[in-house]
């Protein structure tokens, strides 16, 4: 007997608890679009695993109406890699925030990247520790002033983007929380690859670090400093498409179109998020954002060998060899014999 799937609706990701984030934080803007991607997928709600950590993001897995883990602090990928490999048939979503994943929980998060687990990791990053109220976290800016730093931060910055192309992630893209229709577009992506895939969302926390992205967030910004990754396409931006980026030299540049010396568009980097290399998107991910906008879309997508496939392959050829001897391993290699 085979029952028809039923068509799901983001209401049916809607829980029943109350969400309890700040007025105006950003985290209602993406628990609402990943509540309206998951119905798109084609995936059985039962199949759906949230996974977090600590932190104001990490009270995700309470609001969606999916199976959930709420971890310790910077474990929720080593706990979401075991999940996945136990029951590699789950759609395994880890939901961490940039203190979570990137201090206490730095080396998990690195090296589920690396071994190519297939988790989706949403890393909301709003450069503030805003559950513990307001200190510095890994990618606070310099000279940050908070109550942990009071005459300012002196610690150099993470960039997540770097930190996942540099942990070798497969599939690596960053959004923002308010640029739904481009947020929604990114997350069906990371859902649909298979391996790891991480997003990190500029995710602004209006009580502790207010507009800490207005240069791209702001109306009158966002035409002006965002750049847009579109495989396949020129890199332009602009609210006319009137500047462009390319190379000359060693340096990228910010150019004119149309203009006097007869750069167009067709002269400037062609996209490529398939290359096997991440040397040009680790570049992108480093745009110093006073002269450069702020890259936005899939910097990497690459297919590399699952994790948790090749695993479950070794397993399989285990069990179905030929069983050995005890006696043969103990005495296989150099043995001597002592009297």
């Amino acid at each position: 007997m085979t029952t028809e799937a039923v068509a799901l609706t983001k209401k049916d990701f809607q829980s029943d608890q109350e969400v309890r984030w700040c007025p105006g934080c950003g985290d209602y803007a993406i628990l609402s679009a990943v509540q309206a991607v998951f119905p798109e997928l084609g995936i059985p709600r039962e199949r759906f695993v949230i996974v977090s950590g600590i932190g104001c993001s990490s009270r995700f897995p309470y609001y969606m109406n999916t199976y959930g883990f709420h971890t310790i602090h910077g474990r929720a990928p080593a706990i979401a890699t075991g999940l996945k490999m136990s029951r590699p048939d789950l759609d395994v979503w880890v939901v961490t925030g940039d203190g979570d994943a990137l201090s206490i929980g730095g080396n998990h998060f690195m090296h589920a990247l690396r071994r190519n687990v297939g988790l989706k990791v949403l890393l909301f990053n709003n450069r503030i520790y805003g559950l513990t109220k307001g200190q510095y976290s890994p990618t606070s800016e310099v000279g940050k002033r908070t109550k942990s730093s009071p005459i300012g931060s002196v610690d150099t910055p993470f960039d997540p983007i770097s930190v996942a192309l540099g942990a070798g992630a497969t599939f690596v893209a960053r959004s923002v929380d308010i640029f739904q229709p481009h947020l929604k577009s990114v997350l069906k992506r990371a859902a649909e690859h298979k391996g790891s895939a991480f997003v990190e969302i500029f995710q602004n926390c209006n009580i502790f670090n207010d507009k800490a992205f207005s240069n791209v967030t702001e109306k009158a910004a966002r035409n002006e400093n965002a750049l847009y990754l579109e495989h396949g396409k020129p890199l332009t931006f602009g609210k006319d498409v009137e500047r462009g980026i390319l190379r000359r030299g060693d340096d990228l540049e910010v150019v004119e179109l149309g203009g006097s010396d007869g750069v167009s568009a067709d002269d400037c980097i062609t996209w490529d998020e398939t290359r096997e290399n991440p040397a040009l998107a680790f570049e992108l991910a480093h745009l110093d954002s006073t002269r450069f906008p702020v890259p936005l879309g899939v910097f990497r997508a690459v297919d590399h060998p699952v994790y948790e496939n090749e695993v479950l392959s070794q397993i399989k050829a285990q069990e179905e060899a030929k069983p050995g001897k005890l006696e043969d391993l103990l005495y296989a290699g150099d043995t001597w014999t002592v009297s």
